[in-house]
């Protein structure tokens, strides 16, 4: 992916969606662009109209922390969306290349037998391993079962993002399908800044950006996310609904992977709903049918 066409569209995009209300000025009249203006942009980071517009085409090497910030601050960046700018800082100056994690081909990487064992210690809720490309790396049972329409077609590859856009069995698996898809663009356009260099995430994202335009319009707002606790509304095709509560524990072990955990509320239908889908892994026999949980 091309650096400067990168940090270009991002700060472009951040610049497009504050309002002169919003940073504190005038409004005016005759605005041609949508959101701030290049100068209002470079007299709230305090910083010359020639300077600010050599970032916006892309130059980002050799820039300070502190214009970094100043940015940062001008354009109201989230934590995220600083973290990426960071990211693309340290790409275009090339010092990324120490310091970021080693690529890892999905076809190879295996974990280890300790961490499945981890994985298979979880039995209350699903627990899985993911990069960031969002491909399912390792699973407990209860994870397999969760995501049983993730793996009934080869052609997702294990991966959730392909899941997400390509297999149509994923507007039902997600309630709140738009919602997923913007979490799992940004985290893919998270992983671009993280590691640019990564040639199995190009060709994801160009396979999802020829074949679904709903992945594409989402590529194109450059969003990135932190995803690391919240809640989620799941239709599994066995138990039904479930609500569950799930969080993100980076792995210092393993840079760049991701555990994730799947836990319902105590005494909940989507616990219930969960030792059912347990039941029936181990089993094979379908529980009956459940009522919508409540609430």
């Amino acid at each position: 992916m091309d650096n400067r066409e990168e940090v270009r569209e991002f700060l472009t995009s951040r610049r497009a969606r504050i309002t002169p209300e919003q940073a504190g000025l005038p409004s005016g009249s005759r605005r041609r662009v949508p959101g701030l203006r290049r100068s209002e942009v470079a007299a709230l980071a305090d910083m010359s109209v020639e300077y600010y517009a050599k970032l916006e085409r892309g130059n980002l090497a050799g820039v300070s922390p502190p214009v970094l910030e100043a940015v940062a601050r001008a354009l109201r960046l989230d934590d995220a969306e600083r973290a990426h700018l960071l990211n693309l800082a340290r790409a275009a100056d090339g010092s990324d290349v120490l310091t970021r994690p080693r690529r890892r081909s999905t076809g190879k990487w295996t974990p280890h037998r300790s961490l499945q064992w981890t994985l298979d210690a979880i039995t209350a809720g699903p627990a899985f391993v993911r990069n960031g490309r969002m491909d399912c790396l390792a699973a407990n049972d209860l994870a397999r079962a969760f995501y049983s329409d993730l793996y009934a077609h080869p052609d997702n590859q294990g991966n959730l993002a392909r899941f997400q856009f390509l297999d149509p069995a994923s507007r039902r698996f997600y309630p709140d399908w738009d919602v997923f898809a913007d979490v799992a663009v940004a985290i893919l356009r998270t992983e671009a800044g993280r590691d640019p260099y990564d040639k199995d995430l190009h060709d994801l994202v160009g396979e999802l950006s020829t074949r679904s335009e709903e992945f594409r319009t989402r590529w194109g707002a450059h969003n990135v996310r932190h995803h690391g606790t919240g809640t989620k509304r799941f239709h599994h095709p066995v138990v039904g609904e479930l609500t569950l509560a799930f969080e993100g524990l980076e792995m210092a072990a393993a840079p760049g992977l991701t555990l994730t955990v799947y836990a319902a509320e105590p005494g909940s239908a989507s616990e219930e709903a969960l030792r059912l889908l347990a039941s029936w892994n181990a089993t094979g026999t379908r529980p009956p049918t459940r009522r919508s949980p409540a609430g």
